[in-house]
Formats: C-alpha cells, structure tokens, sequence
C-alpha cells in the first residue's frame, strides 16, 4: 500500500510539474509599452524660423560737403539728442604745389600787382581830368552871368564834369578789381598748414547733427579724416522703434495672415514676447539653405505688442512662431502615437490589458502633437512608440508601472 501511495504521489507531481511546463511555455507575454492619455486643451500651430530685430527707422548720417571731419567722441551705444552735434566738418587744406603750378602762380601775381599798379595810374588821370572839368565848369558858370558864354557851352561843359566823375568812379572800381585777382593769386600759393582753420570770415566749419532723439548704431568715420560729400559717417536709431525680420518659405508664407499673433523665444531672456504679423512682403527672394538647396523666401514683418525689452537691440537673432491656427479646446495625441495602417492614420487604444486598432481623422498637426477630429474620445489610454511586434488584441503591460 505504502509503495502504491508513494507512486501515485510521485505521477501527481510528476504531472504537474509537466503541466506547468506546459503553461509556461505556451502562456502570452505581455508586451511593454509607454501609454499616454487623449486630452483636450490649448493647441496652436505655427511656422518656425529665425529672424533678425532691426530699428524701423535707420538715419544714415553723411557729409553734406567735402572737408575735415573731426574725431568723433561718441562710440556705438551712446544716447544723442535731436540736433546734438556727432562732429564738425573743416575747410579741406590747400594741395601742394609743384615748380611749374607755383611758377604760374607767381607770374599771376607779378601780373596782378602790375595791373593795380595800371589802376592806379588811370585814377590819377581820371581825377585830373575831372578837376580840369570842374575848374572849366566854374569859369564858365561866372562868365555866363555876363552873357559871355552861352547857355549851351555851358551845358556842354556840366557834361564833361559828369563824364569825368564817371571816369574816376570807374578806375577806382578798377583798382579794387586788380587787387582782389592779387589777393586770390597770393591766396593760391598757400601751403598745407600755412592758413589756421576757419580763418575765412569766421566761418569754423559745420555741424554734423543728428535727426532724432537715439541712440549711435555704427560710427564709419570715427578718426579724424578727409571726408567727401556723401560720405558715410554715423548710423542713428530709437531702440525704442523695435520690428523684427523673419524670412519664411514661400508655401508658409501663404498660410501667414497680416494681424496675426507670433510668439518671440530664444531671444536671450525668459520670457516669451508676445507679436503681431504687421505684413507679408509681396516678392520672394532666392535663398540656398544650408543644405545647398535654393529656397523661395517671404520677409514676414512683425511687430512687438508692448515695449521692447532693454537687452534687446538692433540686429539680434530670435526665434519666431507665426501662428497659423489655434483652438482653446482641442483633442489632441502625441505624433509619436500615429502610425499608417492601410494607407491611413491609426492609433492602439488600450481596451483592458489589450491593444485594439483604431482608426483616427488628424485634423491640425504640430511637432509634437496632432489633432484628433475623429476616432477618439477625451481620456482615451492610447500606445505610444507602437511597434512591429504590436498587433490588434495583443497582450500589452505599461512599462512605467513594470520598471
């Protein structure tokens, strides 16, 4: 009996241990997955690209005239008043000059001192024969008290005396004609640094002003130099007078609408700057990306909703997001759930512990999530990352809930 007890025990645990074998070896694994839950909430979708921060009004401030500019004493940065003076402009020095122009010169002024010198003889001739014409014209005036002279000798010789004024009048006009070609000849053998600045009539020079109130871009003529007339001299602006610069893709550009909202990051601080999509320019450019592909591109203008951060200047580089279209309540799912099933969008939803294929309608899409218009409901669990060894009413377990 005792033998027969110890066999049928032995095939019992014999049996179960092969039972368990068995359940072992054919029992379904799990699959571990990330879950994540369909939610409703704020989403909004945008075109992302680099822009540039530039001060709407740039005064480019040049010189009127050729000249000397002064050293400057500002530097890029520094706040100017309207009207404040950046530099001054001097009188050009002389050239120097050579054997043949300095010869020239002195035999114009051997010419000139010799023409005053002709002058002045011809008003000494003038003047005499002017006396001559008076002392007649006075003989004449007492001779015809008497009758002696006639009425019209006497006219005649009142003609000869204002004839004879106008002569004097005359050289002496031309004596101040010849001295003044002396002075300019004389004037013209003036060497560089021989004639002190604004030695002619008072006249130092000319301020270089600036137009507004702001502060100093760039400065291209710091060091005291020759200038010539347009030339460049310093770049003015209101930091104040913020819009930014970004270039879209042309395909983008069309999905941007003038009024707009933009968000500002990456700018350097924390804070997101709120903006609005002033304009789209009407002409695209040509741009090769880094890639080497050439790109049509729109300049899209935005400008900021309040006043510009202090840090931020002219020609910084930000991050901008140019809303194309938002919704408050949206029911959304991660991207990384999507998967093509047929040729259409699908997601696994967690039905108990097993994953059932349900076909979703994506309406808006972002980075990272998509929008859910059909397929799902709020609060839906559904199987991030799904793999090739996922299938419809496969065994799942959350992976977060394993580790």
């Amino acid at each position: 009996m005792a033998s027969a007890l110890v066999k049928s025990l032995t095939g019992l645990a014999a049996a179960a241990l092969i039972g368990g074998a068995v359940y072992i070896a054919f029992k379904e694994t799990p699959v571990l997955v990330d879950l994540a839950t369909a939610r409703s909430g704020p989403m909004l979708v945008s075109v992302e690209e680099d822009g540039i921060t530039r001060i709407r009004n740039v005064y480019a401030v040049s010189s009127p005239i050729a000249g000397h500019i002064d050293r400057v004493r500002y530097s890029e940065g520094d706040a100017i008043g309207e009207g404040e003076a950046i530099t001054r402009i001097h009188p050009l020095d002389p050239p120097f000059l050579d054997t043949r122009t300095r010869t020239e010169l002195m035999a114009a002024i051997d010419a000139a001192r010799s023409g005053v010198a002709l002058a002045e003889v011809e008003l000494t001739s003038a003047r005499t024969g002017r006396d001559l014409a008076k002392a007649s014209q006075d003989r004449a005036i007492e001779l015809a008290k008497t009758n002696i002279v006639s009425e019209s000798a006497l006219e005649r010789m009142v003609g000869e005396l204002d004839l004879a004024e106008a002569k004097v009048a005359a050289a002496e006009a031309l004596i101040a004609l010849r001295r003044a070609e002396l002075a300019s000849a004389q004037a013209r053998l003036a060497q560089p640094g021989q004639t002190p600045i604004g030695a002619a009539n008072g006249q130092c020079c000319v301020d270089i002003v600036s137009p507004i109130d702001g502060i100093i871009l760039s400065l291209n003529a710091k060091s005291e130099q020759a200038a010539s007339i347009g030339q460049l001299i310093a770049e003015v602006g209101d930091p104040a007078d913020l819009e930014i610069i970004v270039d879209v893709l042309s395909a983008d550009a069309v999905k941007v609408k003038s009024g707009g909202q933009a968000l500002i990051t990456d700018w350097g601080g924390s804070e997101v700057l709120n903006a609005t999509v002033e304009r789209i320019e009407p002409s695209a450019f040509t741009k090769v990306s880094a890639l080497g592909i050439s790109e049509q591109r729109v300049n899209a203008v935005l400008t900021l909703s309040g006043p510009p951060p202090a840090d931020l200047g002219h020609g910084f580089r930000v991050l901008a997001n140019l809303v194309t279209w938002s919704s408050d309540a949206a029911l959304q799912v991660p991207v990384s759930a999507l998967y093509r099933d047929k040729g259409d969008w699908a997601v696994f939803r967690v039905e108990g512990d097993r994953a059932r294929i349900a076909a979703v309608t994506i309406g808006h899409m972002t980075d990272r999530t998509a929008e859910i218009v059909d397929g799902l409901e709020e609060g839906d669990r559904i199987i991030l990352y799904p793999g090739d060894t996922l299938e419809d009413g496969s065994l799942i377990g959350d992976r977060a809930a394993a580790d």
